[in-house]
């Protein structure tokens, strides 16, 4: 459940139709398993909707829960129609704050392999980089305390985007963060997102510690 409000934090929406007196619950995403997972874990019965791509968009899955008691709880946790600018970070138990930021990763985070050309064009691996973006920089800068606080990252501010916000981490804080969020892999994740870091290990195996080797096996 920390991972599905992570997840809802980053790729949810709440609406209170007060036309139709419905109160619903939405989550956008890429992937179908993800979507129908959460389906699952929160009880469901509505029916996914298969939105078709356009332009150089993807096709998009969403669900769309009419619940009011699942509405009334997100509230109750923080949540609340058009967040987007100003939400704020929840307050978690330690215990599920990775759950809860890997929810949030996977529905609005992103991880990057910068590479270059060096001499005789081979490619070289300059860093490796975990982005969360939010369109509430309040709410990224509360994230940034907790993993101060926990995992001890260095990065120190949030950056102003395109229409949103940024947390950027460095390689050394992406790796912390990797360790963070994978400790336990019988945990729900994105494989996709967790491939990337795995092919990062690949290229650069002195980052391999035994924290890293034990999520690694």
């Amino acid at each position: 459940m920390a991972y599905t409000l992570g997840f809802i934090y980053a790729d949810g929406n709440l609406l209170n139709d007060r036309l139709s007196r419905g109160k619903y619950v939405s989550v956008t995403n890429i992937d179908f398993w993800l979507v129908n997972s959460i389906k699952t874990w929160l009880d469901a019965e509505h029916k996914i909707k298969r939105i078709s791509p356009s332009g150089n968009n993807r096709t998009k899955y969403i669900l769309k829960i009419g619940d009011a008691d699942i509405y009334e709880s997100l509230i109750n946790l923080g949540l609340y129609p058009n967040k987007s600018s100003t939400v704020r970070m929840p307050k978690i138990p330690d215990k599920f704050l990775a759950d809860f930021v890997r929810g949030y990763f996977d529905g609005d985070g992103c991880v990057y392999l910068y590479r270059s050309k060096g001499k005789r064009q081979k490619t070289i691996l300059r860093s490796l980089s975990v982005i969360f973006t939010s369109g509430s920089k309040k709410f990224l800068e509360d994230l940034l305390i907790k993993l101060k606080e926990k995992i001890g990252l260095k990065q120190s501010k949030v950056y102003n985007s395109h229409r949103s916000f940024q947390l950027r981490l460095t390689t050394g804080d992406s790796v912390e963060i990797f360790k963070f969020l994978y400790k336990n892999t019988n945990q729900v994740f994105l494989k996709r997102k967790f491939d990337i870091f795995c092919k990062y290990f690949t290229l650069r195996p002195e980052r391999i510690d035994n924290r890293v080797k034990k999520i690694l096996v």
